[in-house]
């Protein structure tokens, strides 16, 4: 009963939006989207499109989604929205970071990518443009799989702290006590594939066309890049998400190394009260402005 009701209201819920959606102006970018992907699809192989789109998509969008968190550590305006002013990024850093991304990215990640193609095969996924789903299934199925992925990192992330493993394979990752956004994919390779399967899971769940494959991507990496940014932004659009971390959130767990384990929602360091140092630390910091504020 509990289902059938269930499966109801996202059905309404679903029926809903698409009227509303058939009342929204047409997007100006859907003809020049669908050029390209139908020049893509005629011009490539599905392989070819798998691995080598699937690792483009990631590159591009990673080092893309880093560049604003790179700029702000040159701006002197945006230094008071940095959480650990104390702590500046340095070269040095960058570099060893990079170099450790670019290993993870071709010699760990690229094997994985590489089976992208024999994943949409045996499960039959479609690239056509008339199988792609509409924006807001796709936007739901992102948000399911983001829902999968915080709670597989949670578990596993609390697993990789524990005193007997953590010197082994987590502690590559809090290197860095002060994060910044190219630090998002900073890892021992172990901790790459163990989180990282965590990834695909919604994927196996939602995956009916291989643009979800891309947009779970480039949800993900904003998403963890945005954490790790050292940069706690006002109007930030990602704070919108209900429930959302955010920056301040997991810079505390760099900070502290205890406590807020997951990656993108708040409510499993809730249930679990492993967020309760953040909040007396947020406490904390309260009583400290009003203090000031008094003082003035």
């Amino acid at each position: 009963m509990a289902a059938n009701h269930s499966v109801g209201i996202l059905s309404s819920a679903y029926l809903a939006v698409e009227y509303i959606d058939s009342f929204l102006p047409d997007n100006p970018l859907q003809q020049p989207f669908k050029n390209a992907w139908n020049y893509m699809l005629d011009n490539y192989t599905k392989f070819q499109i798998a691995t080598w789109g699937s690792l483009l998509v990631h590159e591009v969008s990673y080092f893309l989604l880093c560049v604003p968190g790179f700029v702000f550590q040159f701006i002197p305006y945006m230094q008071k929205y940095k959480i650990q002013p104390d702590k500046p990024e340095t070269w040095e850093k960058q570099w060893k970071c990079f170099k450790t991304l670019v290993f993870n990215h071709f010699f760990i990640q690229l094997p994985l990518i590489c089976g992208t193609y024999y994943f949409t095969e045996y499960f039959n996924i479609p690239y056509g443009w008339e199988e792609m789903p509409r924006w807001y299934v796709l936007l739901a199925q992102c948000f399911g799989c983001a829902v999968i992925e915080d709670a597989w990192h949670y578990f596993l992330h609390r697993l990789l702290h524990h005193k007997r493993i953590y010197k082994y394979i987590h502690k590559v990752h809090h290197e860095f006590v002060s994060p910044f956004g190219m630090q998002a994919e900073y890892a021992h390779p172990l901790e790459t594939l163990i989180l990282g399967a965590g990834f695909f899971i919604g994927i196996v769940v939602f995956c009916n066309h291989v643009v979800l494959l891309w947009a779970w991507v480039i949800c993900r990496l904003m998403e963890t890049i945005d954490v790790h940014s050292g940069y706690d932004v006002p109007l930030n659009p990602l704070h919108l998400v209900p429930f959302y971390a955010g920056a301040r959130f997991h810079d505390f767990h760099h900070m502290n190394f205890i406590g807020n384990y997951a990656s993108t929602f708040t409510w499993w360091d809730r249930i679990f009260g492993t967020d309760s140092q953040f909040i007396a630390f947020k406490e904390k910091e309260k009583k400290q402005q009003l203090g000031m504020k008094k003082a003035d």
